[in-house]
């Protein structure tokens, strides 16, 4: 039984530590029981803004794509993105859209977030705008028009903050996130970037715990 646990992984779609470690957590899924439940947040990086982002923070996120390609080799940027775009903090336009993609399906929360992601930081395309969500909507084969109404909805804005706080209250300050809940509280895994391994020994660990209090 795996009553009263949870495994929450808390993101953000347009954080480039989450993309590079889209890999390794494909492969912690993978290995992970298939009866312990895994619940997807999204911790809403920045608020919504128009106003451009300033070249500070411009050149802050571009060294922290090349620390990611030295401390996760393989992770691929195009880093035209910062010419071809007006680069704005705004990532809460992206969590909304994996809200609204979700609510088509909920196999499209992963789907939503990993098409923002290859376009963000392959493709060079800008996700802090509506189209960009809208024509990614469409590539993905759902209704464009109901996803485009529902970004905008007030009851999906109401569901990011929903998500955003209970991150808080699981301690969480930072993404990617690992976070295995059980009854005695929430217990953060430490990210490995490069090895599932590490944090599979750690989440079967607590869990074995919590079940022995059941036996």
């Amino acid at each position: 039984m795996s009553t009263g646990v949870t495994l929450y992984y808390v993101h953000d779609p347009m954080c480039s530590w989450c993309w590079g470690f889209a890999p390794v957590l494909a492969e912690l899924e993978s290995r992970l029981p298939a009866d312990l439940p895994v619940r997807r947040l999204l911790g809403g990086l920045a608020p919504d803004t128009h106003e451009p982002m300033p070249e500070a923070m411009r050149g802050y996120i571009q060294d922290a794509w090349r620390q990611i390609q030295r401390r996760i080799p393989g992770t691929e940027f195009n880093f035209d993105f910062w010419t071809r775009c007006r680069p704005r903090r705004a990532t809460y336009p992206a969590c909304r859209a994996v809200i609204a993609a979700r609510r088509q399906g909920a196999q499209y929360d992963r789907a939503m977030t990993r098409a923002i992601q290859v376009a963000y930081y392959t493709r060079a395309l800008n996700p802090s705008d509506d189209e960009t969500l809208i024509g990614l909507a469409a590539e993905l084969g759902l209704d464009a028009a109901r996803f485009a109404r529902d970004l905008k909805a007030p009851d999906v804005q109401e569901a990011l903050e929903a998500e955003i706080a209970l991150a808080r209250s699981l301690d969480v300050e930072s993404f990617p996130s690992l976070v295995l809940e059980t009854r005695t509280g929430p217990h953060p895994i430490a990210v490995d970037y490069r090895d599932s391994g590490p944090m599979l020994e750690r989440i079967l660990k607590l869990w074995e715990m919590e079940r022995q209090r059941d036996a």
